[in-house]
């Protein structure tokens, strides 16, 4: 079993983006979870503070009905972080 098999729900990323807008604040953090090969995530906080956003973005590993690969995978007692 992987790290990633054993994510209940999804992974946050929190960071600060200079940004002239919180739109265009908003577009960026899109995007960085296009070039960090995430695919689509949602954006959970954002705060513009005049310089840039402050923003939380959030990939879902299993949604809401989705088959729990952590409740599949058999774990090994022996099995070592």
């Amino acid at each position: 079993m992987t790290a990633l098999d054993a994510v209940m729900d999804g992974l946050d990323i929190e960071t600060y983006l200079v940004c002239g807008t919180e739109r265009e604040g908003k577009d960026l953090a899109l995007r960085l979870g296009h070039e960090l090969n995430l695919g689509e995530v949602d954006i959970m906080f954002c705060e513009f503070d005049g310089y840039g956003v402050r923003v939380r973005l959030r990939k879902y590993i299993h949604k809401p009905g989705d088959p729990y690969r952590w409740l599949m995978a058999p774990r090994d007692k022996d099995e070592k972080a």
